[in-house]
């Protein structure tokens, strides 16, 4: 009889803990999900308050984008990591503080030491010229240019040694043109000095070209998906020329995953991801995205690995790019 209270016990303690399993999944979330963003406000953050308030929606609670800039996004994944493994943080994950940054030895971690919710949006990156240049009339002649006249002209990824830098850097190099980089902080002033030719061509993503398109002209987009082509208004794309960066599919392009700290609960992220997976997937939300200039991806977590993770690899080895440049350019002076 003993023994039959001891097993009637142990199975009544596991129904127990069944049922609060089960109360905290209903229960989660209790209170307010924070999605912090490793940039400034602009057309970025945008976008993640879009897929914030829709999967936030879905969850019955509210999800405040909070925007931690500084340490070309690190600072903001640092600050995301330090908080609890409870699924009341998410961590709006683009490829500079995720992959390039680790890349370049400036953070400690790699993309597997987080759980992946699903892919968010891509933004692809393009490069612009004046309106009216008359040493040129498309990319290739731009790159005929610069190879006759190595280091006089001009250009500006924004700042160094980040995502478009490495990517432009790459594309200049296979064509043997060598050209100075011009870091800036601010968007407005590359479009300043373009049109006034103290720059010769310049790095510009989607939303920037859609608020002065008619400030620029697009020579080149960097990357070979269609959608991109499309954000462009069809302008020409690296596969199109031909052009070999051992870069496919994200790589070539800034993107963000919604990332959560690997310890979060099992039930909770899985929650999380049933939740953000029905807002990407949602037509105002998809409509949404692609006015402010981003294009939507339909990745869920089951992909992060292999898209991600090839993404890591392709970065890895364009690091001799950089260095290329700078080689070259140290050559002339």
């Amino acid at each position: 009889m003993k023994h039959i209270g001891k097993v009637k016990g142990t199975v009544l303690a596991g129904a127990f803990v069944t049922a609060s399993a089960i109360a905290a999944l209903a229960e989660f979330p209790e209170r307010n999900i924070e999605v912090i963003h490793p940039w400034g406000p602009g057309n970025a953050m945008a976008m993640s308050k879009v897929v914030a308030k829709a999967m936030g929606e879905e969850l019955g609670t509210d999800m405040p984008v909070i925007s931690l800039p500084g340490a070309a996004g690190t600072k903001g994944q640092k600050t995301a990591m330090g908080k609890p493994a409870d699924g009341y943080t998410i961590f709006d994950g683009y490829v500079a503080p995720l992959v390039l940054q680790p890349i370049l030895g400036n953070a400690d971690w790699n993309y597997k030491d987080f759980k992946p919710l699903s892919a968010a949006v891509a933004n692809a990156f393009a490069i612009a010229g004046q309106l009216d240049e008359s040493r040129w009339a498309d990319f290739q002649e731009l790159m005929a240019y610069c190879k006759e006249n190595p280091g006089d002209l001009r250009y500006s990824s924004g700042s160094r040694n980040n995502l478009p830098h490495m990517v432009i850097a790459k594309v200049l190099q296979s064509y043997g043109c060598v050209a100075q980089n011009v870091p800036y902080t601010q968007d407005g002033n590359v479009f300043k000095d373009l049109g006034s030719r103290v720059l010769d061509f310049a790095f510009i993503n989607v939303g920037n070209y859609r608020a002065n398109p008619d400030k620029v002209k697009i020579l080149l987009v960097l990357s070979e998906l269609e959608s991109s082509k499309k954000a462009y208004d069809g302008a020409p794309t690296i596969g199109e020329l031909g052009i070999d960066l051992g870069l496919s599919n994200l790589g070539p392009m800034g993107w963000t995953w919604w990332i959560v700290n690997p310890d979060t609960p099992d039930d909770v992220t899985e929650k999380l991801r049933g939740a953000m997976e029905r807002a990407m997937a949602r037509p105002d939300v998809i409509e949404a995205i692609e006015a402010i200039g981003f294009v939507p991806l339909d990745w869920d977590h089951t992909k992060y690995e292999e898209i991600v993770g090839s993404v890591d690899a392709q970065l890895n080895s364009m690091g001799n790019a950089l260095a290329w440049e700078e080689e070259e350019l140290g050559k002339l002076n």
